[in-house]
């Protein structure tokens, strides 16, 4: 993980994120929820402390009422999204920071779901489902 502070925009550049800690954790999701909101066929998000950067989003909305997600005002691209099984962190796609050559994933959550043309050749863990376990505890 990197030790300097990583910095993130959306696609317009209006909204802007600067994260002094590194990620608690990166993973891919491959649940539909992220494909759909991404617009990809897997996911990948940074885990971070939600009070880094909480001050630094604009409004949340939530689509389903167990997750709160933030989108750029001007060019709606994702931002962050938080999830009630997962308290005090927000998941930034690794898409939108600047340096995430840096950030590997480590974990795959939701692979039950995975697209099955997509083939990733990695060993990393793969959870079936939301991996709340790991992805918890990488935060303690």
């Amino acid at each position: 993980m990197p030790s300097d502070a990583l910095t993130a925009r959306c696609y317009c550049g209006a909204s802007r994120l600067t994260l002094d800690k590194p990620p608690i954790t990166v993973a891919y999701c491959h649940c539909s929820d992220c494909r759909r909101w991404t617009g990809a066929p897997v996911a990948a998000f940074a885990a971070v402390d939600r009070a880094d950067v909480i001050d630094q989003l604009p409004d949340a909305f939530r689509a389903v009422p167990t997750v709160e997600r933030w989108t750029c005002p001007t060019c709606h691209a994702p931002l962050g999204a938080a999830f009630d099984y997962l308290p005090g962190q927000v998941y930034v796609p690794v898409g939108i920071i600047d340096q995430v050559e840096q950030l590997a994933p480590a974990m795959h959550s939701h692979a039950q779901s995975a697209l099955p043309w997509l083939h990733i050749a990695d060993d990393l863990p793969r959870a079936g489902g939301s991996a709340r376990g790991a992805l918890n505890s990488a935060s303690e």
